[in-house]
């Protein structure tokens, strides 16, 4: 008989990275790209703590959000659509239910990143995506996560739970 550890992490299912994105400093506009390189105990090479290169006790080292969840926030905000550059978050990921992995190890292209937990919207929602947005988001923002090991990340890479 399955345990509930067993059924909150099943090896078997995979997501699909579909967009990378990062910024270079907290005020500054995010942008996507095609590949970055993850970066054991700091982020994302591209991303703003991966450009300071010192280690980061954050948990927050990388952002993940479900694409699955971009027309959810959409809806509750009342707009026609949401870019994801606007939401900042690191990687938007499809296909794996991101809220049951808290942590969970996942490999990520050649990399490997710990769910820490959830990723809160902040007031610079209201800004990107408009009046409505902070609500809108609030347990559709994501999760944070830790590097454990360090690789390549790129855009359709498969995302999936480390046994």
């Amino acid at each position: 008989m399955k345990t509930l550890h067993d059924l909150h992490k099943p090896p078997h299912i995979a997501g699909r990275v579909d967009v990378i994105i990062v910024r270079g400093s907290p005020r500054e506009v995010a942008r996507r790209v095609a590949d970055t390189v993850a970066l054991a105990g700091i982020g994302l090479a591209d991303d703003r703590l991966g450009q300071r290169g010192e280690a980061e006790l954050s948990t927050r080292q990388v952002t993940l959000i479900q694409a699955e969840h971009l027309p959810v926030i959409s809806g509750l905000a009342r707009v026609g659509s949401v870019d994801p550059v606007g939401l900042r978050r690191n990687l938007v990921v499809s296909g794996i239910n991101l809220l049951a992995l808290k942590n969970a190890r996942l490999r990520v292209g050649d990399a490997v990143l710990e769910i820490v937990g959830p990723c809160q919207p902040c007031s610079r929602m209201e800004e990107t995506i408009g009046p409505g947005a902070y609500a809108a988001m609030r347990g559709h923002g994501g999760m944070t996560a830790r590097v454990l090991i360090g690789g390549p990340i790129r855009v359709g890479d498969c995302v999936r739970i480390e046994a």
